[in-house]
Order: structure tokens, then C-alpha cells, then sequence
């Protein structure tokens, strides 16, 4: 009896001490500034409106001959990627010997309002693979894509089969938008007017491709309000939340063109998948991909579903493929303790096989 009690005293006093810490640590919380992001050291190599190539300092002795380009989705900045010392794929390739280079992205300038896939296809990537050539000296290159940028990249390494891409892994990428389920729904071409919004704005908001986001996942923001009071105790929880807070706050608008293209060409008439895409005058089948290739996607992904992901492996011709399905959603894979326990190592390892 008196282990039971200790017991209960023992709950009683930590649920106190909890309750006191959260609400001594929630106006900590409310006053601090921003979350510092994306401090691993880098030089910026290009920077051309919308476009930004950054390349970051080595952290090993040994470097891979095969550089690395990982490329973001237009949706979102890059820091993903490097989200603190401890949660950054950046710093952890670094580490495990690879010359990394990122593609990021501003928020596009209204002049900037025309740029469509073959802008992001034909024009951006190709500049930044030509550049890494002239800064290092190598021509191979692997890329690394997620979501938006993983389609872009496919669609470039499909336009471009003899080109310097030597390896491709693609994360949480949606090839078929048969199954993109809710935005699918929401953006019926019988209610949602895409040349109207396009040619009204120029440049599509923040706010719309928010909202585009949330409608898919309506309490996900109110969820993650109470999670982090729950956890207004844990520092380690409260640092880690408000970095990706600030990542998810900081959502990009979108050229309008482009917008309508992918309305059109991707989720519309699904031609990244049908073979059919046509870029820049370029066709783009995904069937002229003969490079490795490794897909990772998330098990519980509600932007890119797992219908989405898996046809990119029966579409493309390469021999040496890969694909990997990992606990966790969207952005869990990518960056916090479940990608560095599940995904950054098997990216890690399969590239370090392709890349000397």
C-alpha cells in the first residue's frame, strides 16, 4: 500500500511540475523570435531572381567524386533540408563524405508570373548542374527531390536522358495525380476556374497554397497548437516544433503560369504519367529514365498518397531500382527523428554505392 501511494504522489508531483513548467515556458514560448534555421555554413553561387544555388562547406576529409544537388519543392524554402545541428540531411551528408549542393527558391516577383515547368526544367536545373560542373570539376551529378522537387527533377532527368544525371532518388514524389484525393476534389476543373485565378493575380499567394494544404488535413493547426502546450515542458520538443512551424509559416507563392500548367498538364490531364508531357518542346516520358533511381515514400503521406508514388517505378527503364517505404508523413521523412533514424541512412547508403 504504501509503494501504491509513493506511486500515485510520484505521478501527482510530476503532472504539478508539468503543468507549472508549461505555464512558466509558454510565455517564453509566445516572446521568443523566430527559430534560428539552415546554420550549416554555405556560399551562395547563384542567385538569379526566384532561383538559389547554394553550396556548402565540406565536412570530411574524403569527398565522393559524384556531387549532390538536393532540389525543394517550389512550395516551401529549402532550410528543410538543414533544420538544426542535429536535424539537418545538409549536414549529415556532409559528414558521410558528399559534396552537397541545394536549390532553393524566393517567392517569385510578379515579372516573374510567366515561368512555367519548362523554366524549372529546361532553365533552372540545367543552370545549376552546369554551374556545379564549373565550380568542382566533375560532371556526374546525383539529385535529390522532394515532392514538387522530385517531380521536377524526374521530369528534367526524362527530358534530358543524356544528360550529367548520374543518379536520381526521389522523395515522397507524386507521379500519378489520379490519386492526389482532396486537392484533386477541390480542384475539379468544373468548379475550380484556374485561367481566372492565373490571369486576376499573376503570382498565386502564399495564403491560397496554404489554405490548398490545410483543407487536406483541416485540424492539423489546431492539433499541433494543443500538442505543443502539451509539451511546453520538453525544450527539446518545443525547439524542434517551432523550426517547422516556422518552415510551414513561411510557404511560398507560386508563378502563375506554372499554377496553371500543373493544374492543367499534371492534375487534370495526368500527363506525367500518361508519357505525355510535352516541356519546353521537349516530350518528357519517364519511360527515357534509365538511371538509378531510388523512391522513398511515406506510409502515412497525405500530400504525396502512396498511389501517387508507386508508378514511377514501372514507368521507368532502369534496371537498378529501388523503392523504399518509411514510417511516418510528409514532412516527418525529410526532416526530425524519424527521418534521421529511417530515411537519411538508406539514402545515404545507396547513394555512397553510386557514387565514386
Amino acid at each position: 500500500m504504501a509503494d501504491f501511494d509513493a506511486s500515485i504522489a510520484a505521478q501527482v508531483n510530476k503532472m504539478m511540475e508539468r503543468t507549472i513548467s508549461r505555464s512558466i515556458k509558454g510565455l517564453d514560448y509566445i516572446r521568443a523570435p523566430a527559430a534560428a534555421v539552415g546554420l550549416t555554413p554555405k556560399n551562395t553561387v547563384i542567385q538569379r531572381g526566384t532561383l538559389r544555388l547554394y553550396h556548402y562547406q565540406p565536412q570530411s576529409p574524403e569527398v565522393y567524386r559524384v556531387l549532390v544537388l538536393l532540389v525543394m519543392a517550389t512550395t516551401n524554402k529549402a532550410y528543410i533540408f538543414d533544420l538544426a545541428p542535429g536535424q539537418s540531411l545538409v549536414e549529415f551528408l556532409l559528414k558521410k563524405g558528399f559534396d552537397v549542393f541545394v536549390l532553393d527558391w524566393e517567392a517569385p516577383q510578379l515579372h516573374e508570373r510567366n515561368l512555367d515547368l519548362a523554366s524549372y526544367t529546361q532553365d533552372f536545373i540545367p543552370s545549376c548542374l552546369r554551374t556545379i560542373a564549373r565550380i568542382t570539376g566533375e560532371g556526374d551529378a546525383s539529385i535529390i527531390g522532394y515532392c514538387m522537387g522530385g517531380v521536377l527533377s524526374a521530369i528534367y532527368a526524362a527530358s534530358n536522358p543524356d544528360g550529367p544525371l548520374k543518379n536520381l532518388v526521389c522523395l515522397t514524389t507524386p507521379i500519378d495525380w489520379e490519386g492526389m484525393g482532396l486537392i484533386r476534389t477541390w480542384q475539379d476543373p468544373r468548379y475550380f476556374d484556374v485561367d481566372r485565378l492565373v490571369d486576376s493575380v499573376g503570382i498565386v499567394p502564399a495564403d491560397f497554397v496554404i489554405q490548398s494544404f490545410e483543407m487536406q488535413r483541416p485540424a492539423q493547426r489546431v492539433a499541433g497548437q494543443l500538442r505543443i502546450w502539451e509539451q511546453m515542458w520538453n525544450d527539446e520538443f518545443v525547439k524542434s516544433f517551432r523550426a517547422f512551424e516556422r518552415w510551414s509559416n513561411e510557404t511560398l507563392p507560386l508563378a502563375g503560369e506554372y499554377v496553371r500548367q500543373i493544374t492543367k498538364e499534371l492534375l487534370w490531364e495526368n500527363n506525367l504519367v500518361n508519357g505525355t508531357l510535352v516541356v519546353g518542346g521537349k516530350a518528357a516520358p519517364l519511360s527515357n529514365i534509365r538511371i538509378p533511381v531510388l523512391s522513398i515514400y511515406a506510409e502515412h503521406d497525405h500530400l504525396a498518397p502512396q498511389a501517387t508514388v508507386k508508378p514511377l517505378m514501372e514507368k521507368i527503364s532502369s534496371t537498378d531500382k529501388k523503392e523504399v517505404m518509411v514510417k511516418g508523413g510528409h514532412v516527418s521523412t525529410i526532416a526530425g527523428p524519424n527521418a534521421v533514424r529511417r530515411m537519411w541512412p538508406v539514402v545515404e547508403s545507396w547513394l555512397a554505392e553510386r557514387s565514386v
